[in-house]
């Protein structure tokens, strides 16, 4: 009860404070969520790349989901046009719904072959955007008895706007060899007005515009007999930066065989918060990997129970045959 008053009062202050500014969900496996992380990632493999992601963040809130994320996405190259092409649809919850975030994005990659081993590509992401305040949701102090159950209606009235509908544009850039890959990302470009309740239009109320930094690499270890690697040690990073929020993630993964696993470190401007825990397992075209934020910041994972994230991949171009003399720079995405 007192979770549902409290979040009440912060949706309130949300809604009638003059500017609102938020931030964008982050996946811990941001390497698992190619087209969440930057457009130029679209078409990063010559057949069908598919993602799927889910974050549960601060589980340890018993029967309150506070903050749960959804991804889909799929993406190919189209040799012909010498594109890629992306979809993905994407959902932010927060308090069990009260609060819902829903995109869809369209996504254009170009890619300009420098040499056999490298390649740069650039990326334009188009989203219709859609936030929904679930007002029956809420819970109100005239609905609370003296032993504090809920057994009144509420005298206060929705306002006439419980969703909000708005265009949302992005670019990014990528370059990449066989071994590495490096990016640049600006999100919303058009800084795009997310607030529900407009109390002063002369107040720009805009999404602040979001710019991260990623890398990353894949060094094989050990091959077979036939020269094919059987394990690697895969590192990578990401910086982003939005409005006065900063974080940047760094770690790797070591792959063998089928099995990988890895750790991360992500540290706040201000602060440092969380540990992040990797293992997972790749048959063929398919990798699911199962990730776990322990947060080491001053809201503990005691309190918090911590991070859970899934991701799921079905990448078929892990299916494609490899020519004798194969040596194209999506070889790090198979």
């Amino acid at each position: 009860m007192l979770r549902q008053i409290l979040l009440f009062l912060g949706i309130t202050f949300l809604l009638s404070i003059n500017e609102v500014r938020g931030q964008d969900p982050i996946f811990s496996q941001f390497y698992a969520a190619p087209l969440q992380l930057n457009p130029a990632f679209a078409g990063n493999t010559y057949a069908p790349f598919i993602a799927v992601n889910y974050r549960n963040q601060w589980s340890g809130f018993n029967n309150f989901k506070t903050y749960t994320t959804y991804a889909a996405s799929f993406s190919q190259f189209v040799e012909g046009l010498n594109s890629g092409i992306g979809l993905m649809i994407q959902s932010d919850n927060a308090g069990d719904g009260i609060y819902k975030n829903t995109r869809v994005s369209a996504i254009y990659s170009y890619k300009v072959q420098v040499n056999r081993d490298f390649a740069i590509k650039f990326g334009i992401e188009g989203t219709a955007v859609q936030n929904r305040l679930d007002w029956n949701k809420l819970v109100f102090p005239d609905q609370i008895d003296p032993t504090g159950e809920i057994n009144f209606p509420s005298n206060e009235v929705a306002p006439n706007n419980l969703n909000k509908n708005y265009v949302d544009l992005s670019t990014g850039f990528l370059a990449y060899s066989k071994l590495f890959y490096g990016g640049v990302t600006i999100k919303h470009l058009n800084t795009p007005d997310e607030s529900l309740l407009a109390i002063n239009s002369n107040i720009n109320s805009g999404l602040p515009v979001r710019l991260s930094v990623h890398g990353g690499a894949q060094f094989p270890l050990f091959a077979d007999n036939r020269g094919q690697s059987t394990s690697f040690i895969a590192p990578n990073i990401m910086y982003v930066r939005q409005g006065d929020f900063g974080q940047i993630n760094a770690g790797a993964y070591f792959g063998f065989g089928s099995f990988f696993a890895g750790g991360w470190y992500r540290h706040a401007f201000t602060n440092p918060d969380a540990m992040i825990g990797l293992v997972g397992f790749q048959k063929g075209a398919m990798k699911f990997g199962y990730s776990y934020d322990f947060t080491v910041s001053g809201l503990t994972a005691g309190t918090t129970g911590g991070t859970h994230e899934f991701s799921f991949i079905i990448n078929l171009d892990h299916n494609r045959p490899r020519k004798k003399d194969y040596n194209d720079c999506f070889e790090i995405f198979r």
